[in-house]
């Protein structure tokens, strides 16, 4: 008997490999394949050694691969920059674009980065308002030619004046480098947009905006002032500095007719460019005083010179808030400041 009960098959019709469970005759054997039984003719199958010897793989046989789970991700780590070219501290945006029900692609939000393309690293206190109010703050570090995602903003925040302040310091200390360097940056949403389009156009990443090149050196601690005494300069005390300021009002008026007699023969442009630089002066003396209130008039006329007094507040930090009401001495030709100090 050629087969006995046990001996793997291969079945020649299907190419497939079986075993043999029982003898029917001198003929025919019981065989299961994949577990189905059936009888099969002796000249139907064969034994599978020479196919098994014979047959090549062409496909290497793959171990599958383990499956990752996610806390077994690495953390992925800050990157340096690749070029190490040092050309400031920058503020980045990275618009996040998304279909709109017209299929067009609209910007969702602005991711922010603090960029930090200079050979130091950086301690920084970053703010961020939106029409004067906090909206987000955090304190960090940012290490030498390296980026720092800070947080999002939505895309439609952007028509709520946002502006940005950071302060920063050196994380380690130099003997002629200033103790600590503040800056600020304030959006306006027509600039925004202008730059959304030509970063589409470009197809550019991002847009930035340049917040200092150098950290900047420590200014002199004593300046001789013998020389400039001696010349008739008046030399004041610092620590009694309120005595020699003009005293704090309560009211000032920014009318044009108000601060100069030869407003005729003044353009537009000069007239506000006196106008807020009036303005400036009396924020400063306010906040010198620390005066806790200011009424600053400013007519009603066209609302250009009202407009451009509360962007300036809004940059302020002593500014706590400002309001523009109804008032029965000027009507709404006047706004209201209040100011805090930490």
């Amino acid at each position: 008997m050629k087969y006995q009960i046990g001996d793997d098959i291969l079945v020649l019709l299907s190419n497939e490999e079986g075993k043999v469970i029982e003898i029917i005759n001198d003929k025919m054997v019981l065989i299961e394949v994949r577990g189905v039984k059936f009888p099969a003719y002796m000249d139907q199958i064969d034994f599978p050694y020479f196919k098994r010897f014979t047959e090549k793989k062409l496909v290497p046989s793959k171990k599958p691969a383990p499956k990752l789970y996610i806390d077994q991700i690495p953390k992925e780590k800050p990157r340096p920059n690749q070029i190490k070219v040092a050309t400031g501290v920058w503020l980045s945006f990275i618009p996040k674009f998304e279909l709109d029900d017209f299929n067009d692609e609209v910007v969702d939000v602005l991711k922010i980065h603090l960029v930090n393309k200079t050979s130091n690293a950086l301690k920084f206190i970053y703010t961020q308002q939106f029409n004067g109010e906090e909206n987000f703050s955090l304190v960090n570090n940012v290490q030498a030619f390296h980026d720092f995602y800070l947080h999002d903003i939505s895309f439609a925040s952007v028509n709520d004046s946002p502006s940005f302040a950071v302060d920063f310091s050196l994380l380690q200390p130099e003997k002629n480098k200033a103790t600590h360097f503040e800056t600020n940056l304030k959006l306006k949403a027509k600039q925004v947009f202008q730059k959304v389009e030509l970063l589409k156009e470009n197809n550019e990443p991002a847009f930035s905006y340049l917040l200092f090149d150098q950290y900047p050196e420590k200014e002199a601690e004593y300046f001789p002032l013998d020389s400039l005494a001696a010349k008739g300069y008046k030399i004041y005390d610092a620590g009694k500095s309120r005595e020699h300021l003009p005293p704090a009002r309560s009211v000032i008026d920014l009318h044009i007719e108000k601060l100069s007699n030869e407003y005729s023969s003044m353009s537009n442009f000069e007239m506000l460019t006196l106008q807020l630089n009036e303005l400036e002066k009396w924020l400063d003396i306010s906040a010198a005083h620390h005066q806790h209130e200011l009424t600053i008039i400013h007519g009603v006329g066209s609302g250009k010179l009202r407009e451009e007094i509360h962007e300036i507040l809004k940059t302020r930090r002593e500014v706590k808030h400002f309001i523009n009401q109804y008032d029965p001495r000027f009507g709404y030709g006047a706004t209201q400041v209040y100011f805090q100090y930490k």
